[in-house]
């Protein structure tokens, strides 16, 4: 399982999937966002954890189609969904890859990207607890969402389609969090709730993405 998960932390920043094409999409939308809505501070830090939870979600989004693109196309899929190793363990590790390679990059960013949306000092923690949360569940629904598509040509259209909305409960509460700890109000509530969204994808998807795969493989 270890060799199977460092094999894909290569193909990933090889394949150009790593951690420099996510944190640059998201200084890119971070950048961008003030100079749309103006350099006022108290308006830049009533919108920023929901801007920094959206940039973040789409530098999730950007990576997922090349999951399992490149083992479908060279073969690799089919001798891993034969190998006597659970599919389910393959579909974890993948997961697993995504997340160090976009999920964690942007965590440990997000504080100085932070500054350029004058987010209040008490919401910095909040930001990287809320992300270290949520960025997971990202990774293990977009795991889901590319078996769906897998081998499908264009399915990185129908993948976004396919699995944005189901990222929509993760946004709410990460950027809810926030928004309570910049604020100084209690956020228990909804950093359960995103742990809770988090633990149940961990437990349930892979299940659901290894036998989307053994169905498109047939």
């Amino acid at each position: 399982m270890i060799g199977l998960l460092l094999r894909d932390l290569r193909l990933a920043i090889r394949a150009g999937g790593g951690f420099g094409l996510g944190l640059a999409f998201f200084l890119i939308v971070v950048v961008l966002v003030p100079l749309g809505v103006g350099p006022e501070g108290k308006t830049l830090a009533k919108i920023a954890p929901g801007i920094l939870w959206v940039a973040a979600l789409l530098a999730c989004l950007l990576s997922l189609d090349r999951i399992f693109a490149l083992d479908y196309e060279d073969g690799s899929l089919d001798l891993l969904a034969t190998a006597p190793i659970p599919l389910e363990g393959v579909v974890t590790m993948k997961a697993a890859a995504h997340w160090i390679t976009t999920g964690l990059p942007l965590t440990l960013a997000s504080p100085v990207l932070a500054l350029l949306l004058n987010l209040p000092s008490d919401g910095y923690s909040w930001l990287m607890l809320s992300l270290a949360l949520g960025t997971p569940a990202l990774s293990v629904i977009g795991t889901f969402g590319a078996a769906l598509t897998v081998g499908l040509k264009r399915g990185g259209l129908l993948l976004s389609l396919l699995v944005l909305p189901l990222y929509v409960p993760t946004l709410i509460f990460g950027a809810e969090a926030i928004r309570r700890g910049a604020q100084g109000m209690e956020n228990g509530t909804p950093l359960l709730l995103m742990a809770a969204i988090t633990a149940g994808s961990v437990a349930l998807l892979p299940f659901a993405s290894a036998a989307a795969i053994r169905v498109n493989l047939r």
